[in-house]
């Protein structure tokens, strides 16, 4: 009972990782609360190995990261990734923020399923170290791929404006 209570205080404190995770794998509200249900699950299996060597918000970060990938891989689900908003039409509408928030979910939605996991850790400002131990690659694959990342971003952006 003692480790149960201990989990769900840990789970509300930390729930908004799960749903950022939610939201950058999945594109419906249906398939986010599906997902979020599964991380949860996956996450009370494993609590019983959480020693406290990483803070609880890593380790909550490397399960959920690592069930959406297994939930995409047993293929439960699949993600909408189409982009229909660009990012440079946003901008230029002036849209408000929670717009910009959900193009930018978007355009990072069309990333392969690990980069979605490097570009949001990275948006949490982790550094690549931790990155890497969450997972479970190096630092230096870490700024490799975040690097190409970039890059990718940026051209996409400039095929926007030649296009």
């Amino acid at each position: 009972m003692q480790d149960e209570k201990a989990f769900i205080d840990l789970l509300a404190k930390h729930q908004q990782i799960v749903f950022k995770v939610c939201r950058m794998y999945m594109d419906t509200p249906e398939d986010r609360s599906d997902l979020f249900q599964e991380i949860a699950l996956q996450a009370w299996k494993s609590f019983g190995n959480f020693k406290g060597a990483a803070l609880f918000s890593t380790w909550l970060y490397r399960v959920a990261i690592n069930t959406a990938l297994t939930f995409f891989k047993k293929g439960k689900r699949t993600a909408n990734v189409e982009l229909r908003v660009t990012l440079p039409e946003i901008a230029e509408e002036k849209s408000t923020i929670e717009e910009q928030m959900q193009a930018m979910y978007k355009a990072i939605g069309m990333l392969s399923h690990i980069d979605k996991a490097l570009v949001m850790l990275y948006l949490e400002d982790y550094n690549y170290q931790d990155i890497g131990q969450m997972l479970g690659i190096t630092a230096n694959n870490v700024a490799v791929k975040m690097n190409r990342i970039k890059l990718k971003l940026k051209e996409q952006s400039q095929q926007y404006y030649q296009g």
